[in-house]
């Protein structure tokens, strides 16, 4: 038996407030560039009675995490605080190893190795508090704390999109625009996954990665116009807020949905026009305001699929703690493969 384990399972709460105990964390105590994040010395949290004591080894850097970073648009400030954030270590998405558990927490045991994601934020940090009820749950055995961090954030995304919002069926013609990056190389696989015909865009280095994801056909956005080649799709998706409804609306099928990770007010009033005019729609969603049962729904069903090898997570790099600022300027240059990682294991094997 792991002694250290089983004596940190059962050490009093006060101990650890009492003594201080302290870990490494990326903290931003005001909104702007990549260049506010200081690495300090926190506290290190206790887990509340419902909660467990997450050791991180990987966290991610997604749109989400900018927006809150900068706190545009106002969603961010809304979020954490008008005039600065309240809480200042960011991160939504983890991969590590439960180090303690709440005396009320009875489905997760000190040792478990578990992902997800909180919207309570805190992740970039060597230890972070997950409610069990939030979105957690165990890793395959089959992947790694690296490719297993980014599945609670972009993944759900992408099934909150195909699934929730555009119930997409088999024999259904779907476009992803931005294929090639976090939410793109996901929904290319979850795509295939439900039967559907997947048509890739992006650029001409990328063409290659998308082609091996699944995508049936892949368009070079820097030589062909897909608004202008006289194809219809049944579903347009637009991972990267780079077109516009307005642009693409002759490339929709008749009952055709056009899909928008990136919310703008623009898109909310195309939005509420659709739903009262015409056969086309224009849809999108906040996937973080989902209620926490569903989003850990859709959370089960991509870890049977990262189980099966039916979809897998593409890396482009990953950044130590203390370069948060480079991993964050380098997702703002809009040109990543895939997902960044935030990697604070020690070890040179993850496990």
């Amino acid at each position: 038996m792991d002694s250290s384990r089983e004596v940190n399972n059962f050490v009093p709460e006060l101990f650890h407030r009492t003594n201080n105990i302290k870990m490494k964390a990326s903290v931003s105590k005001m909104y702007g560039t990549p260049d506010v994040f200081k690495i300090e010395e926190v506290t290190k949290p206790v887990p509340k009675h419902n909660e467990v004591l997450v050791r991180v080894y990987a966290a991610t850097v997604t749109g989400s995490d900018i927006m809150m970073r900068i706190g545009k648009p106002y969603v961010g400030r809304l979020y954490l605080g008008l005039s600065k954030p309240k809480t200042t270590i960011l991160g939504f998405d983890f991969a590590g190893e439960i180090v303690e558990t709440g005396k009320d927490v009875t489905s997760f045991k000190v040792g478990d190795k578990v992902f997800g994601g909180t919207t309570a934020l805190g992740c970039y940090a060597e230890y972070t508090c997950v409610n069990v009820d939030d979105v957690i749950t165990t890793i395959p055995e089959n992947i790694n704390y690296q490719t297993a961090a980014p599945v609670s954030g972009s993944a759900i995304t992408v099934m909150n999109f195909l699934k929730g919002l555009a119930k997409i069926k088999a024999g259904d013609k779907l476009l992803i625009n931005g294929a090639s990056g976090s939410l793109g190389t996901y929904a290319v696989q979850i795509a295939k996954y439900f039967g559907a015909e997947v048509t890739g865009v992006c650029s001409t280095t990328n063409m290659k990665m998308v082609k091996e994801l699944g995508a049936d056909f892949v368009i070079d956005y820097t030589n062909e116009d897909f608004t202008k080649n006289g194809k219809q799709y049944d579903i347009i998706f637009d991972t990267v807020g780079k077109i516009n409804f307005s642009s693409c609306k002759k490339s929709l099928t008749e009952n055709g949905i056009y899909l928008s990770s990136v919310i703008s007010m623009p898109l909310l009033l195309q939005m509420m026009k659709t739903s009262l005019f015409g056969k086309k729609k224009v849809k999108s969603s906040s996937t973080g305001m989902l209620p926490a049962k569903e989003r850990l729904n859709y959370f089960l069903e991509l870890k049977e699929l990262l189980e099966t090898g039916t979809i897998k997570t593409v890396i482009d790099t990953s950044y130590p703690l203390s370069q948060m600022g480079d991993a964050h300027k380098y997702v703002e240059k809009g040109h990543k493969k895939g997902n960044i990682i935030i990697n604070l294991s020690t070890r040179q094997k993850l496990y």
